[in-house]
Protein backbone atom coordinates (compact mmCIF):
# COMPACT_ATOMS: atom_id res chain seq x y z
CA UNK A 1 0.00 0.00 0.00
CA UNK A 2 2.88 2.49 0.81
CA UNK A 3 4.50 1.13 -2.41
CA UNK A 4 1.22 2.54 -4.95
CA UNK A 5 0.92 5.54 -2.14
CA UNK A 6 4.95 6.93 -3.22
CA UNK A 7 4.09 5.44 -6.69
CA UNK A 8 0.83 8.09 -6.82
CA UNK A 9 3.16 10.81 -5.14
CA UNK A 10 5.94 10.38 -7.21
CA UNK A 11 3.54 10.76 -10.48
CA UNK A 12 1.66 13.80 -9.16
CA UNK A 13 4.72 15.67 -8.45
CA UNK A 14 6.46 14.67 -12.10
CA UNK A 15 3.49 16.13 -13.80
CA UNK A 16 3.25 19.52 -11.50
CA UNK A 17 7.08 19.59 -13.04
CA UNK A 18 5.80 18.91 -16.49
CA UNK A 19 3.40 21.41 -16.50
CA UNK A 20 5.09 24.27 -14.82
CA UNK A 21 7.70 23.78 -17.60
CA UNK A 22 5.19 24.14 -20.64
CA UNK A 23 5.24 27.54 -21.97
CA UNK A 24 1.90 29.15 -21.49
CA UNK A 25 2.54 32.38 -22.96
CA UNK A 26 0.64 33.59 -25.83
CA UNK A 27 3.77 32.59 -27.80
CA UNK A 28 3.03 29.08 -27.75
CA UNK A 29 -0.71 29.09 -29.55
CA UNK A 30 1.15 31.88 -32.01
CA UNK A 31 3.77 29.26 -33.64
CA UNK A 32 1.43 26.52 -34.51
CA UNK A 33 1.83 25.72 -38.15
CA UNK A 34 -1.30 26.13 -40.48
CA UNK A 35 -3.13 23.04 -40.84
CA UNK A 36 -3.08 20.79 -43.80
CA UNK A 37 -6.17 19.67 -46.05
CA UNK A 38 -7.25 17.71 -49.03
CA UNK A 39 -7.27 18.67 -52.62
CA UNK A 40 -10.71 18.39 -52.74
CA UNK A 41 -10.32 21.41 -49.78
CA UNK A 42 -8.59 23.37 -52.02
CA UNK A 43 -10.61 22.98 -55.57
CA UNK A 44 -13.03 24.01 -53.87
CA UNK A 45 -11.65 26.46 -51.87
CA UNK A 46 -10.99 28.17 -55.16
CA UNK A 47 -13.93 27.83 -56.15
CA UNK A 48 -15.45 30.03 -53.56
CA UNK A 49 -12.61 32.82 -54.46
CA UNK A 50 -14.05 32.41 -58.07
CA UNK A 51 -17.55 32.96 -56.80
CA UNK A 52 -19.97 35.83 -56.55
CA UNK A 53 -19.42 36.69 -52.70
CA UNK A 54 -18.12 40.08 -50.84
CA UNK A 55 -14.29 39.70 -51.09
CA UNK A 56 -12.19 41.04 -48.32
CA UNK A 57 -8.92 42.97 -49.36
CA UNK A 58 -6.24 43.08 -47.10
CA UNK A 59 -2.70 45.32 -47.04
CA UNK A 60 0.36 42.35 -45.54
CA UNK A 61 3.97 43.55 -44.31
CA UNK A 62 4.64 41.04 -41.86
CA UNK A 63 6.96 38.98 -44.01
CA UNK A 64 9.89 41.00 -44.22
CA UNK A 65 11.74 40.10 -41.11
CA UNK A 66 15.67 40.19 -41.22
CA UNK A 67 18.49 39.01 -38.53
CA UNK A 68 20.21 42.73 -39.80
CA UNK A 69 20.21 45.18 -41.77
CA UNK A 70 22.98 43.10 -43.97
CA UNK A 71 21.15 39.85 -43.21
CA UNK A 72 19.49 37.56 -45.26
CA UNK A 73 15.87 36.91 -44.26
CA UNK A 74 15.25 34.58 -41.85
CA UNK A 75 12.56 31.79 -40.71
CA UNK A 76 10.31 33.24 -38.30
CA UNK A 77 8.84 31.44 -35.48
CA UNK A 78 5.40 32.90 -35.84
CA UNK A 79 3.06 32.06 -38.88
CA UNK A 80 1.93 35.32 -38.33
CA UNK A 81 4.72 36.61 -39.75
CA UNK A 82 4.69 34.09 -43.18
CA UNK A 83 2.20 34.29 -46.07
CA UNK A 84 1.49 30.62 -45.54
CA UNK A 85 0.29 31.43 -42.65
CA UNK A 86 -2.68 33.90 -43.70
CA UNK A 87 -6.63 32.65 -43.54
CA UNK A 88 -7.59 30.74 -46.64
CA UNK A 89 -10.81 33.00 -47.08
CA UNK A 90 -8.39 36.27 -47.57
CA UNK A 91 -9.25 37.59 -51.40
CA UNK A 92 -6.57 40.15 -51.93
CA UNK A 93 -3.60 40.82 -50.43
CA UNK A 94 -1.48 43.70 -51.52
CA UNK A 95 2.23 42.96 -50.37
CA UNK A 96 2.78 46.35 -48.55
CA UNK A 97 6.74 45.20 -47.90
CA UNK A 98 7.09 44.96 -50.91
CA UNK A 99 7.50 41.82 -53.74
CA UNK A 100 8.84 38.53 -52.44
CA UNK A 101 11.42 37.50 -54.67
CA UNK A 102 13.22 34.12 -54.85
CA UNK A 103 16.92 35.95 -54.40
CA UNK A 104 15.70 38.66 -52.06
CA UNK A 105 13.17 36.41 -49.53
CA UNK A 106 12.85 33.17 -50.93
CA UNK A 107 10.51 32.10 -47.84
CA UNK A 108 8.25 34.26 -48.61
CA UNK A 109 8.11 33.65 -52.28
CA UNK A 110 7.45 30.11 -52.58
CA UNK A 111 5.06 30.94 -49.56
CA UNK A 112 3.29 33.64 -52.12
CA UNK A 113 3.37 31.43 -55.25
CA UNK A 114 2.06 28.28 -53.15
CA UNK A 115 -1.19 30.64 -51.99
CA UNK A 116 -1.13 32.03 -55.50
CA UNK A 117 -1.54 28.50 -56.98
CA UNK A 118 -3.43 26.45 -54.25
CA UNK A 119 -5.23 28.74 -52.25
CA UNK A 120 -6.58 31.22 -54.59
CA UNK A 121 -5.14 34.17 -52.99
CA UNK A 122 -4.82 36.90 -55.32
CA UNK A 123 -1.33 38.80 -54.66
CA UNK A 124 -1.01 42.43 -55.52
CA UNK A 125 1.52 45.39 -55.97
CA UNK A 126 0.83 47.95 -54.12
CA UNK A 127 2.23 51.50 -55.34
CA UNK A 128 1.70 55.09 -53.77
CA UNK A 129 1.37 56.87 -56.62
CA UNK A 130 3.79 59.82 -57.22
CA UNK A 131 5.80 60.36 -60.14
CA UNK A 132 8.55 62.94 -58.48
CA UNK A 133 9.91 60.03 -56.78
CA UNK A 134 10.91 58.61 -60.30
CA UNK A 135 14.22 61.17 -61.76
CA UNK A 136 13.80 59.62 -65.14
CA UNK A 137 9.45 59.92 -65.69
CA UNK A 138 9.34 64.10 -66.44
CA UNK A 139 6.32 65.75 -65.94
CA UNK A 140 4.63 65.58 -69.06
CA UNK A 141 2.78 63.40 -71.00
CA UNK A 142 5.71 61.00 -71.92
CA UNK A 143 6.74 60.53 -68.16
CA UNK A 144 2.87 59.69 -67.04
CA UNK A 145 3.55 56.79 -70.35
CA UNK A 146 6.90 55.55 -68.97
CA UNK A 147 5.49 55.56 -65.09
CA UNK A 148 2.36 53.26 -66.63
CA UNK A 149 4.77 51.45 -68.27
CA UNK A 150 6.87 50.94 -65.69
CA UNK A 151 4.12 49.81 -62.99
CA UNK A 152 2.41 47.42 -66.06
CA UNK A 153 5.69 45.39 -66.33
CA UNK A 154 6.94 45.06 -62.88
CA UNK A 155 3.13 42.71 -62.64
CA UNK A 156 4.10 40.88 -65.56
CA UNK A 157 8.06 40.78 -64.62
CA UNK A 158 6.90 39.12 -61.15
CA UNK A 159 3.67 37.58 -62.60
CA UNK A 160 1.64 39.24 -59.77
CA UNK A 161 -2.55 39.32 -59.82
CA UNK A 162 -2.57 42.80 -60.26
CA UNK A 163 -1.47 46.66 -59.43
CA UNK A 164 -3.10 48.44 -56.11
CA UNK A 165 -2.26 52.31 -56.90
CA UNK A 166 -2.15 54.35 -53.47
CA UNK A 167 -4.45 57.64 -54.36
CA UNK A 168 -3.32 60.48 -51.83
CA UNK A 169 -2.57 63.67 -53.60
CA UNK A 170 -1.18 66.31 -51.72
CA UNK A 171 -0.96 69.01 -54.64
CA UNK A 172 1.89 66.68 -56.59
CA UNK A 173 1.45 66.49 -60.55
CA UNK A 174 0.15 63.19 -60.76
CA UNK A 175 -2.89 63.88 -59.17
CA UNK A 176 -6.17 64.90 -60.78
CA UNK A 177 -6.85 64.41 -64.67
CA UNK A 178 -3.23 63.32 -64.61
CA UNK A 179 -3.52 60.49 -62.22
CA UNK A 180 -6.54 60.04 -65.04
CA UNK A 181 -4.59 59.59 -67.91
CA UNK A 182 -2.42 57.16 -66.11
CA UNK A 183 -5.21 54.84 -64.87
CA UNK A 184 -5.99 55.29 -68.76
CA UNK A 185 -2.83 53.96 -69.94
CA UNK A 186 -2.62 51.48 -67.55
CA UNK A 187 -6.27 50.00 -67.85
CA UNK A 188 -5.26 48.77 -71.68
CA UNK A 189 -3.04 45.97 -70.22
CA UNK A 190 -4.65 45.39 -66.59
CA UNK A 191 -8.33 45.53 -65.68
CA UNK A 192 -11.76 44.98 -66.92
CA UNK A 193 -11.15 46.56 -70.09
CA UNK A 194 -7.09 45.42 -70.93
CA UNK A 195 -6.55 42.36 -73.28
CA UNK A 196 -5.86 40.94 -69.93
CA UNK A 197 -8.44 40.56 -67.46
CA UNK A 198 -7.51 38.28 -65.05
CA UNK A 199 -5.17 41.20 -63.97
CA UNK A 200 -6.91 43.77 -61.55
CA UNK A 201 -6.57 47.41 -61.71
CA UNK A 202 -7.61 48.35 -57.98
CA UNK A 203 -7.60 52.27 -56.76
CA UNK A 204 -7.33 52.93 -53.15
CA UNK A 205 -7.63 56.33 -51.20
CA UNK A 206 -8.48 57.58 -48.33
CA UNK A 207 -10.62 61.35 -48.39
CA UNK A 208 -9.46 62.78 -51.58
CA UNK A 209 -11.44 60.11 -54.27
CA UNK A 210 -9.71 59.87 -57.62
CA UNK A 211 -11.95 61.34 -60.92
CA UNK A 212 -14.67 59.51 -62.09
CA UNK A 213 -12.93 58.97 -65.55
CA UNK A 214 -10.92 56.48 -63.91
CA UNK A 215 -14.46 54.12 -63.09
CA UNK A 216 -14.78 51.69 -66.29
CA UNK A 217 -10.85 50.68 -65.72
CA UNK A 218 -10.78 49.39 -62.79
CA UNK A 219 -11.93 46.01 -60.75
CA UNK A 220 -12.28 47.73 -57.44
CA UNK A 221 -12.26 50.98 -55.60
CA UNK A 222 -10.96 50.69 -52.06
CA UNK A 223 -11.62 53.43 -49.40
CA UNK A 224 -9.24 53.74 -46.84
CA UNK A 225 -12.54 54.24 -44.13
CA UNK A 226 -10.36 53.91 -41.15
CA UNK A 227 -11.05 55.36 -37.27
CA UNK A 228 -8.70 57.70 -37.86
CA UNK A 229 -8.70 60.99 -35.90
CA UNK A 230 -12.19 59.61 -34.19
CA UNK A 231 -12.80 56.92 -31.76
CA UNK A 232 -15.74 55.42 -33.51
CA UNK A 233 -16.98 54.52 -36.66
CA UNK A 234 -20.52 53.93 -38.09
CA UNK A 235 -22.87 53.06 -41.35
CA UNK A 236 -23.82 56.52 -41.70
CA UNK A 237 -19.78 57.33 -42.29
CA UNK A 238 -19.23 54.45 -44.70
CA UNK A 239 -22.72 55.76 -46.71
CA UNK A 240 -21.25 59.28 -46.62
CA UNK A 241 -17.78 58.02 -48.14
CA UNK A 242 -19.62 56.22 -51.02
CA UNK A 243 -22.10 58.83 -51.59
CA UNK A 244 -18.69 60.92 -52.51
CA UNK A 245 -17.98 58.36 -54.93
CA UNK A 246 -21.12 57.07 -55.91
CA UNK A 247 -19.80 57.44 -59.96
CA UNK A 248 -18.48 53.90 -58.87
CA UNK A 249 -20.66 50.91 -58.67
CA UNK A 250 -21.47 49.62 -55.56
CA UNK A 251 -20.74 46.43 -56.62
CA UNK A 252 -16.75 47.70 -57.20
CA UNK A 253 -16.25 49.78 -53.78
CA UNK A 254 -14.94 48.41 -50.98
CA UNK A 255 -14.08 49.92 -47.31
CA UNK A 256 -11.54 48.70 -45.11
CA UNK A 257 -10.35 49.54 -41.52
CA UNK A 258 -6.81 50.35 -39.77
CA UNK A 259 -6.11 47.57 -37.85
CA UNK A 260 -2.30 49.10 -37.13
CA UNK A 261 -4.56 50.69 -34.16
CA UNK A 262 -7.34 48.57 -33.74
CA UNK A 263 -6.70 45.17 -33.71
CA UNK A 264 -7.30 44.13 -30.74
CA UNK A 265 -10.80 44.68 -30.42
CA UNK A 266 -11.25 44.02 -34.53
CA UNK A 267 -12.12 47.37 -34.92
CA UNK A 268 -13.65 50.53 -32.86
CA UNK A 269 -17.17 50.29 -31.50
CA UNK A 270 -19.71 50.44 -34.72
CA UNK A 271 -22.98 52.10 -34.68
CA UNK A 272 -25.32 50.60 -37.62
CA UNK A 273 -27.86 53.14 -39.45
CA UNK A 274 -30.99 52.04 -37.44
CA UNK A 275 -28.45 52.97 -34.36
CA UNK A 276 -28.16 49.21 -33.30
CA UNK A 277 -24.54 48.78 -31.62
CA UNK A 278 -24.42 45.17 -30.91
CA UNK A 279 -23.57 41.86 -32.08
CA UNK A 280 -25.86 38.94 -32.32
CA UNK A 281 -25.18 37.90 -28.90
CA UNK A 282 -25.18 41.14 -27.63
CA UNK A 283 -21.94 42.21 -27.26
CA UNK A 284 -20.17 45.55 -28.53
CA UNK A 285 -20.15 45.55 -32.10
CA UNK A 286 -17.07 47.11 -33.73
CA UNK A 287 -16.10 48.64 -36.84
CA UNK A 288 -14.64 45.35 -39.18
CA UNK A 289 -17.77 43.45 -38.39
CA UNK A 290 -19.86 46.55 -38.60
CA UNK A 291 -18.24 46.94 -42.37
CA UNK A 292 -18.69 43.19 -42.99
CA UNK A 293 -21.95 43.58 -42.22
CA UNK A 294 -22.84 47.12 -43.84
CA UNK A 295 -24.12 47.95 -47.74
CA UNK A 296 -24.55 51.43 -49.39
CA UNK A 297 -28.58 52.00 -49.87
CA UNK A 298 -27.67 51.89 -53.39
CA UNK A 299 -26.73 48.36 -53.37
CA UNK A 300 -24.21 45.20 -52.15
CA UNK A 301 -20.77 46.21 -52.02
CA UNK A 302 -18.01 44.02 -53.21
CA UNK A 303 -16.43 43.88 -50.18
CA UNK A 304 -14.29 44.88 -46.80
CA UNK A 305 -11.10 44.98 -45.34
CA UNK A 306 -7.89 45.83 -43.05
CA UNK A 307 -4.88 47.42 -43.55
CA UNK A 308 -2.07 45.08 -41.26
CA UNK A 309 -4.93 43.12 -40.83
CA UNK A 310 -2.23 40.35 -39.83
CA UNK A 311 -1.71 41.77 -35.99
CA UNK A 312 -5.36 39.82 -35.95
CA UNK A 313 -2.81 37.05 -35.87
CA UNK A 314 -2.62 37.64 -32.24
CA UNK A 315 -5.91 37.58 -31.13
CA UNK A 316 -6.74 34.08 -29.69
CA UNK A 317 -7.88 32.15 -31.85
CA UNK A 318 -5.36 33.36 -34.72
CA UNK A 319 -7.55 35.51 -37.05
CA UNK A 320 -10.93 35.46 -34.94
CA UNK A 321 -12.25 39.10 -36.51
CA UNK A 322 -11.07 38.56 -39.61
CA UNK A 323 -12.19 35.04 -40.25
CA UNK A 324 -16.22 35.74 -38.30
CA UNK A 325 -16.31 39.05 -40.62
CA UNK A 326 -15.71 36.76 -43.48
CA UNK A 327 -18.26 34.35 -42.35
CA UNK A 328 -20.46 37.63 -41.48
CA UNK A 329 -20.37 38.75 -45.21
CA UNK A 330 -20.75 35.44 -46.65
CA UNK A 331 -22.79 33.22 -44.67
CA UNK A 332 -22.14 29.39 -45.28
CA UNK A 333 -24.77 27.50 -47.03
CA UNK A 334 -25.60 24.31 -45.29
Amino acid sequence: MKTKELYTLLLLAFIIVLLGGCDTDQEAIVIQKPYKYSKQYYADLRAYKKSDHQIFYGWYAAYGQKEGVQASYKQSASWGEHIAGLPDSLDFCSLWMGIPTPEENPIAYNEMRRSMEVRGIKMVMPEIVRIEKYEMFSLSDTGIQDYADYLVDKIFEYDLDGLDLDYEPEGDWIGGENFGKMVEIIGESLGPMSANPDKYLIIDYYNQEPPSSVEPYINYLVNQAYTQGITENSASNLQGRYDQASWCPPEKFVVTENFGDWWATGGSPFTEVDGNTLTSDGKQMYSLEGMARWNPIQGRKAGFGAFYFDRDYYNIPAYCNVKRCIQIANPAVH
